[in-house]
């Protein structure tokens, strides 16, 4: 997912097993050539940074880079975090609406994100402001993030997994998500982004009536 962190554990959930060494060792090289990348875009730019560049910060062979990312734009936007989302997701509790399940599980991401990787949530934000091909990424990786929290919902409510309805409530609550993160980046990252999504999810919840401007 293009925005988003894992959530806290849910207490009533069993700790999620250990990976083994090979996947630890994977994980460990997807996330020196993410940390390579941030900075050196937080030095010289996007369009300045190649891969070949990014090689060398993270003491690896382009190639592999290309083995874990296909191109640039993916190190920026990939992340590990849908797997957990669903996990939260499935962790709700039973009789919470589907748009509740959906609004928590991903409120409380989103405070994590902030409170434990803050600059790195600014920086993607503001180069999918600025990056046409990160912002194009962007909606394909939410595509993807929509159809397995649609499968994750599907499971709590008994319908099909491609069922119309929740396909349509996922991606307008991503949706909603995603354009109020891009409207925080716009200006700037300054605003409070929580503040932000409430009133996206607002907007859902009223049945998308706009709300009356202030004088």
């Amino acid at each position: 997912m293009s925005v988003m962190a894992a959530p806290s554990h849910h207490p009533l959930q069993d700790p999620p097993p250990r990976p083994g060494l090979r996947e630890r060792k994977k994980l460990r090289t997807r996330t020196g050539i993410r940390r390579a990348t941030h900075r050196l875009i937080a030095e010289q730019g996007y369009e300045a940074t190649t891969v070949e560049q990014i090689a060398r910060a993270a003491e690896v062979s382009p190639s592999t880079v290309f083995r874990y990312f296909p191109a640039k734009e993916d190190i920026v936007l990939s992340d590990e975090y849908d797997s957990v989302l669903a996990a939260g997701l499935r962790a709700r509790p039973a009789g919470e609406s589907p748009l509740d399940a959906l609004r928590f599980t991903l409120t409380d991401a989103l405070r994590t994100l902030l409170a434990e990787d803050r600059d790195a949530l600014v920086q993607r934000t503001r180069l999918t402001v600025e990056v046409p091909a990160i912002r194009a990424r962007t909606a394909e990786t939410r595509a993807v993030t929509v159809r397995l929290l649609t499968a994750v919902l599907a499971e709590r409510t008994g319908r099909a997994p491609g069922d119309l309805e929740l396909r349509v409530l996922t991606a307008a609550v991503l949706g909603a998500l995603g354009e109020a993160t891009l409207s925080w980046g716009e200006r700037g990252c300054r605003d409070d982004l929580p503040t932000l999504i409430e009133r996206a999810f607002g907007a859902l919840e009223s049945g998308l009536r706009l709300r009356e401007r202030q004088p």
